[in-house]
C-alpha cells in the first residue's frame, strides 16, 4: 500500500526524516479533534467506532508499532503478529475508558515512537518485517512508520465524520 484512497494520505510524501514529527505532534491533534465532539461515545452508525474508540485505537497502533520495531531491530525479517483490532475494542472496553487518560497515553506513546524512530539510520529504516495487512508482505521498518502516520491521519479522518454526523443531527 502506498496510497489510501479514502483518506488521500500517500506514504512518500512523509520522509524518514519528517516521521518523528508527524507521530509526536497524534497526542495534541487528537485532543483538539476530540475537544470538537459533543459526545465521544457515541457511534455514529452501526458497525462504526466512536471517537473515544478510534482514540483508543491509534494510542495501541502506536504501542504496538513500538513493539515490531523492536523486534525487527534484533530479528531478520520477523512476521508481524496481527493487532487484533477489534478484539482489542471489546476487551478493553474502548468506549468505557477515561478520554483525557487515552489522550495522555496517545500523545505519550506518539512520543515514545518519535523517539525510536528519531534514532534510526537508513539501515535500520531498511530493515523488513513481514506485515499482515492488507495481506502479508515485507515491509520496511520505514513503510512501518508511514502505516503509522497513516494510521493517525486516517482515524482523524473518521473522528471528523462523527464530528460533522453530530452536528447534523442538533
Amino acid at each position: 500500500m502506498d496510497r489510501c484512497d479514502e483518506c488521500a494520505f500517500v506514504f512518500a510524501s512523509v520522509s524518514a526524516r519528517e516521521l518523528p514529527r508527524h507521530l509526536r505532534g497524534l497526542g495534541a491533534r487528537y485532543t483538539a479533534a476530540l475537544d470538537e465532539v459533543r459526545d465521544v461515545r457515541r457511534r455514529p452508525a452501526e458497525g462504526v467506532w466512536s471517537p473515544l474508540e478510534y482514540a483508543c485505537h491509534v494510542r495501541d497502533v502506536l504501542r504496538v508499532q513500538g513493539e515490531r520495531l523492536a523486534l525487527a531491530l534484533v530479528v531478520e525479517e520477523p512476521e508481524f503478529a496481527p493487532m487484533g483490532r477489534d478484539e482489542r475494542a471489546v476487551t478493553d472496553a474502548y468506549n468505557e475508558q477515561d478520554p483525557m487518560v487515552v489522550l495522555a497515553e496517545v500523545a505519550a506513546a506518539g512520543d515514545d515512537l518519535a523517539a525510536r524512530f528519531a534514532g534510526l539510520g537508513q539501515a535500520e529504516l531498511a530493515r523488513t518485517g513481514v506485515y499482515c495487512w492488507p495481506q502479508p508482505q515485507v515491509r520496511t521498518l520505514l513503510w512501518l512508520g508511514r502505516q503509522t502516520v497513516h494510521e493517525g491521519e486516517h482515524h482523524l479522518l473518521d473522528i471528523g465524520r462523527a464530528v460533522r454526523s453530530q452536528a447534523a443531527e442538533a
